[in-house]
């Protein structure tokens, strides 16, 4: 199975662990540190499925996906918020704010890439791509 998968995430450290974790299941993975990074990526690279971190410069992940969303043949598009917020109520929140999935930080290794998978559309499990960076 491989896919285009876009990963919003500010924190270096956090992207190269998310990039590697999907690149070693076979993903090619699109990367932007920020939310208007992520829809101009987007926009050229037309990913199978979002990954967005919420608390971001520039543009966080809830205006990110408000504009993700008009923006057209996006609308279908499973974006997942993958997050440090684990307050009671936030994985509601993050959910009803139009988000199709809410995983937490820190984020496990040996399940992440099962769990992006989970979320992928039944058409994109097949789609081949090539690995891009910014």
């Amino acid at each position: 199975m491989s896919a285009r998968i876009l990963v919003i995430e500010d924190d270096a450290a956090s992207l190269e662990l998310v990039r590697y974790l999907l690149a070693a299941a076979g993903h090619a993975v699109l990367t932007a540190e920020d939310g208007e990074e992520g829809l101009r990526v987007a926009v050229r690279e037309r990913p199978a499925l979002v990954i967005s971190d919420l608390q971001m410069p520039v543009m966080n992940g809830f205006e990110f996906l408000e504009q993700f969303r008009k923006l057209e043949g996006f609308r279908d598009v499973p974006v997942i918020a993958v997050t440090a917020f684990s307050m009671s109520g936030d994985r509601n929140r993050v959910l009803q704010a139009g988000f199709d999935g809410y995983l937490s930080k820190p984020i496990v290794p040996e399940s992440f890439a099962r769990q992006v998978e989970a979320f992928l559309r039944p058409e994109a499990r097949g789609a081949r791509g090539q690995t891009s960076e910014k």
